[in-house]
């Protein structure tokens, strides 16, 4: 059995244990008799177990999260759509993971853990890698970085506590309640460059 395959078949099982027994009860073993492979097999490729496990399943969530963000927002040459955009399809998104919401229902305090105190910073890391080349056509780094910041917070905040007032899932709603916070950055949007026939010559 090749590794990748070998790795996917375990995370693919972690996933589906922990949406069964919860993170707290799952063991090694019951991973691994999911996945078909032997508890040997498990700790070669994830060394130190359970958590090496979680961590690395974590991280392909959130890596598959931000592939499907990006690759559904399209393109456009207006800040405000652009991180309005950004914003409802990262609400839908969550809103439609049903793991994340059996986990949300069946073991709150971990996946609470993991969008907030623990996982936060690789949340923003991740984001920062996958949106950073997205916003650079308009902002310079050292104001892309703690905007993507600040709206990691806002759409992990509203989704874990919906609004009443606010719906970050609908786009006339969320472009009402990011245009103020937008503003502060107008001093430093540029208008993303067009490419001319010419510059393809």
């Amino acid at each position: 059995m090749r590794t990748p395959v070998a790795e996917t078949r375990i995370l693919d099982a972690a996933k589906s244990c922990c949406a069964r027994w919860g993170i707290d009860k799952v063991t090694v073993d019951d991973i691994a008799a999911a996945a078909d492979v032997s508890r040997a097999t498990l700790y070669r490729l994830f060394p130190g177990g359970k958590d090496v496990l979680f961590q690395a399943l974590h991280a392909r969530e959130r890596a598959e999260f931000f592939d499907t963000l990006t690759a559904e927002i399209g393109e456009t040459t207006d800040f405000e759509d652009l991180v309005v955009r950004l914003i409802v399809r990262a609400t839908r998104e969550l809103r439609a993971d049903d793991h994340l919401a059996i986990m949300l229902a069946s073991e709150p305090g971990a996946a609470l853990s993991e969008l907030t105190v623990d996982g936060m910073p690789q949340i923003i890391r991740v984001a920062n890698d996958y949106l950073g080349p997205i916003l650079k056509p308009f902002l310079d780094p050292e104001h892309a970085e703690p905007l993507i910041d600040l709206l990691v917070r806002i759409t992990i905040s509203y989704f874990l506590s919906p609004s009443d007032h606010v719906d970050l899932g609908e786009i006339d709603s969320a472009r009402a309640f990011l245009r103020p916070g937008l503003a502060v950055f107008s001093p430093s949007i540029r208008q993303p460059r067009t490419t001319t026939p010419e510059d393809s010559s």
